[in-house]
């Protein structure tokens, strides 16, 4: 929302992967950073076998040193199985080296990677959202996977029935 001050989230799309009483966790969907994954994977000892246009993405400010990989496919091989959490229906999570060196050698189609993700303490994004700093959507493999980074704020707005145009500054529940 227009009201949100913080420079990080500026038109900022997050998938929620956790949100309980204690602490909330995302990532921004719609931030890409100038590293590619090759790059990135090499500089790991990592080879990467995807395409040489495929971009990291930035997660978020907190540890930035972190990575976190989002997929469409589940994996069965025993031991990785564990190390994956399913966000949603066909989207999945992995934060574990051995499974993004399983990943890097046969990318799927449906494949991000983040450095850094969204945190938040516990209440403060009930109360940002209490405040309307926030618009609430469903999440979809589509939005995750397949919109243009530089499109999924407006789509994902557009998707409550929402001209972007139309939102002000307030404070309340929108």
């Amino acid at each position: 929302m227009p009201q949100l001050q913080d420079p990080n989230f500026s038109r900022s799309v997050v998938l929620l992967v956790q949100h309980d009483e204690e602490a909330s966790f995302g990532l921004v969907l719609n931030r890409e950073v100038d590293l590619s994954l090759s790059d990135l994977f090499s500089s790991l000892g990592c080879p990467w076998r995807g395409g040489s246009e495929q971009r990291a993405a930035w997660g978020g400010p907190v540890s930035l040193d972190s990575g976190w990989m989002l997929f469409g496919e589940t994996l069965s091989t025993p031991g990785e199985s564990e190390q994956v959490n399913t966000v949603m229906q066909g989207v999945h999570l992995a934060s574990s080296m051995d499974v993004f060196e399983r990943l890097t050698l046969d990318p799927p189609p449906q494949m991000r990677f983040f450095l850094g993700y969204a945190g938040w303490g516990q209440g403060q994004l009930d109360f940002e959202i209490a405040q309307g700093a926030w618009l609430a959507a469903e999440a979809t493999p589509e939005l995750v996977f397949s919109s243009p980074v530089t499109k999924m704020w407006d789509r994902a707005v557009r998707g409550l029935g929402i001209d972007p145009g139309s939102l002000v500054p307030t404070s309340g529940v929108h």
